[in-house]
C-alpha cells in the first residue's frame, strides 16, 4: 500500500532534466524524446491508478475491521450492563426493605393517642385493668393527661426480682383518680350486672 495517499498525487513532467535517464531508455528503443516524455507520463498514470485502487481497498478494509471493533465493544458493554442490571434486581429481590420505597408524607401534627401509661403498666404485669381505659372517653382522657403531666416526673418502685426501678409518674398514676372527680363504675361491672346502654358500647375503642 502506499505510504501517501496517491488521490493527492501529482504526475511529474517528464520533459524536464530531472527524467533524462529514463526517456533515454525509451529513445534508445527507438522512440523518439516526444514519445519518450509521453509514455513515461502514461506509465506513472497507470501505476497511479493502481494505488488508487489499493489505497481504497485497504481504506475499506480498515473501516469494516474499526467497525467490527465498535460493535464488539458495543456488545461487551451491553453485556456488562446487562450483568449489573441482573445483579441490582437480584440485590433488590433478596433485600426488599432496603429498597422500600420511601412515603413523602406530612409530618403528623396531633400527638398519638394510647391508653393510660397505667392502664398499660397495668397489663404489662397482668393485673386487673378496666375496660374503661380503652374507650373513646378513656382515650380522651389519657391524651388530656399527656398534654398535662410533666415529662420528667418520675417515681421509685419495686421490681419483681426485689430491685428498683424509675418509671415515669403517669404510669403509676390513674388519671381518672384525682380527689375532686367522683370514681367512675367499671364497665365491666355493669357488663356483668347486664346494666348496659347502646351508648355505653359505642364508647369502646
Amino acid at each position: 500500500m502506499p505510504v501517501q495517499n496517491p488521490n493527492e498525487a501529482i504526475r511529474p513532467d517528464f520533459t524536464i532534466q530531472e527524467h533524462q535517464d529514463a526517456r533515454q531508455q525509451l529513445i534508445d528503443e527507438g522512440l523518439t524524446v516526444d514519445q519518450a516524455a509521453r509514455s513515461l507520463a502514461a506509465l506513472w498514470t497507470l501505476a497511479n491508478n493502481a494505488d488508487k485502487e489499493r489505497w481504497a481497498l485497504d481504506r475499506q478494509r480498515r473501516y469494516e475491521v474499526e467497525q467490527r471493533e465498535d460493535e464488539e465493544e458495543e456488545e461487551r458493554r451491553q453485556l456488562l450492563k446487562d450483568e449489573q442490571e441482573a445483579a441490582r434486581l437480584e440485590e433488590r429481590k433478596k433485600n426488599k426493605n432496603k429498597y422500600a420505597p420511601l412515603v413523602r408524607g406530612k409530618v403528623p401534627s396531633d400527638p398519638t393517642i394510647i391508653p393510660a401509661q397505667y392502664a398499660l403498666r397495668k397489663l404489662k404485669a397482668g393485673d386487673y385493668c378496666e375496660l374503661h381505659y380503652f374507650t373513646n372517653r378513656g382515650l380522651e382522657e389519657a391524651k388530656v393527661s399527656i398534654l398535662l403531666a410533666e415529662p420528667d416526673a418520675l417515681v421509685m418502685l419495686p421490681a419483681a426480682d426485689g430491685l428498683h426501678s424509675w418509671v415515669p409518674a403517669a404510669a403509676v398514676k390513674d388519671p381518672k383518680a384525682p380527689p375532686h372527680r367522683q370514681r367512675r363504675e367499671s364497665l365491666l361491672g355493669r357488663l356483668q350486672r347486664g346494666n348496659t346502654s347502646h351508648d355505653l358500647f359505642n364508647e369502646n375503642a
